[in-house]
């Protein structure tokens, strides 16, 4: 699909579909959930277990071929959780899984197919063991690019950004980028440059959706029912 074909009208609708899905469905899963938050197809998001929390303003995008699945499972009642802070970012096919703790702090973005664990799930000799589990911290404005993976034990300073693909098996300090299998440290952030976090863009959640709107109502402005239907039904070259 080139377009959004939908009437304006018809994607608010979408809209408030997936925030009511959000609420009735997905917020009583979750210890906390945050206000202003925003799902994109929630009904792909799966969570496992309990003490699993989201702060406020965050977004989460879901998609059918690509579930975003947080779980927590642990034999010990005061161990496992997944603790999400505010104004972060998750996107598609994101998997954390607990058996101690992960904590993600705010304004923090993981693309798409990351996933973090701070677990081996089966012990080395022992496969019927949860093996060993040491709890992973993702400090404030850092960045996971699409497909790393994050292991047991592992803090990842504020500010960093991890390369696509990445194995990160060692902390990484804060304000650097690290890459490769094993992630080691290939440049350090310029510390003349001003960082802008999520929370700043998001300082004002009802100008941002005002424009948001806009924005939809001025592309979507010349379709109509009719031709969304056409599209679906009978589409044609250039759609």
């Amino acid at each position: 699909m080139r377009k959004d074909h939908r009437p304006y009208c018809l994607k608010r609708l979408d809209r408030k579909f997936q925030k009511f899905y959000a609420n009735h469905f997905l917020r009583p899963q979750f210890d906390h959930l945050g206000r202003g938050g925003v799902f994109m197809k929630p009904w792909h998001v799966e969570v496992f277990g309990s003490r699993i929390g989201i702060g406020d303003y965050a977004t989460v995008i879901a998609a059918p071929d690509r579930k975003i699945r947080l779980s927590v499972w642990s034999g010990r009642a005061d161990r496992g959780h997944i603790r999400i802070g505010s104004y972060c970012l998750i996107c598609p096919g994101v998997r954390m899984g607990s058996s101690h703790g992960i904590s993600v702090g705010d304004n923090c973005m993981v693309a798409s197919g990351v996933y973090i664990t701070d677990s081996d799930w089966h012990g080395v000799y022992n496969r019927t063991d949860t093996g060993k589990s040491a709890p992973v911290r993702i400090l404030e404005n850092a960045w996971i690019g699409d497909s790393a993976i994050i292991c047991k034990g592992v803090t990842i300073g504020r500010n960093s950004i991890v390369g696509a693909g990445s194995v990160v098996t060692r902390d990484v300090p804060e304000n650097v980028i690290v890459a490769g299998n094993p992630a080691t440290v290939v440049k350090a952030l310029d510390p003349g440059e001003k960082i802008i976090t999520r929370s700043q863009w998001l300082s004002d959640p009802a100008k941002i959706s005002r424009a948001f709107n806009e924005i939809d109502r001025d592309m979507l402005r010349n379709n109509t029912l009719g031709s969304w239907l056409r599209h679906l039904l009978f589409p044609a070259e250039g759609d």
